[in-house]
């Protein structure tokens, strides 16, 4: 098998990226859309082994790839840090290949790192929460370097806001961003 190409990104001037994966990536962009400091998030797949999957093709389990969110976001405004904290309270990091009914290796809770900085914070991170005992089993969260991400057809994107009376974005994607701005209110928008 040979390896992938490397796709490269390039945040705007003055953003940096974060690829990160927590179960069905219509939750994660909802959740990540309106905070302060995000400037985009876009839906779509990394860490698999073939090129430019179709969600088709990921759905099946069998790509490697995870379902996950690229975020451009401002520094200046809102630390990698901040984000990962929301990404830890936001799904479930213990649950292996799964999130709810979501199940499959698409699934899984993933940090791709983006430089070593990224993945020293991630590793720090998993570790305090981890041994806090804030979850009762341990974080199975993948913390892997970023070598890929291929985006998600254009309906995939910003599904909740566009498809919020969908019973999926009701019974699963709601519950979560309306908990998810209570707990982080003073961060939204």
């Amino acid at each position: 098998m040979s390896e992938l190409p490397i796709t490269h990104v390039e945040a705007p001037p003055g953003l940096e990226v974060a690829t990160l994966a927590s179960g069905c990536y219509w939750c994660t962009e909802a959740i990540y859309q309106d905070l302060k400091g995000v400037e985009q998030v876009t839906s779509g797949f990394s860490g698999g082994h073939i090129v430019n999957p179709s969600y088709e093709e990921v759905c099946i389990g069998t790509t490697g790839h995870a379902e996950c969110t690229r975020i451009f976001f401002d520094p200046k405004v809102i630390s990698f840090q901040e984000l990962l904290e929301i990404f830890w309270s936001t799904h479930d990091p213990t649950t292996l290949n799964r999130q709810g009914g979501d199940v499959g290796p698409q699934y899984r809770s993933a940090i791709f790192y983006h430089n070593q900085e990224q993945k020293e914070q991630a590793e720090y991170l998993r570790k305090s929460i981890d041994e806090s005992g804030a979850f009762d089993q341990p974080i199975v969260t993948e913390i892997t370097e970023f070598t890929n991400f291929y985006e998600a057809a254009d309906y995939h994107q910003n599904y909740f806001k566009q498809n919020g009376d969908q019973p999926y974005c009701q019974m699963v994607v709601r519950p979560k961003v309306e908990k998810f701005k209570k707990i982080f209110a003073m961060k939204l928008r």
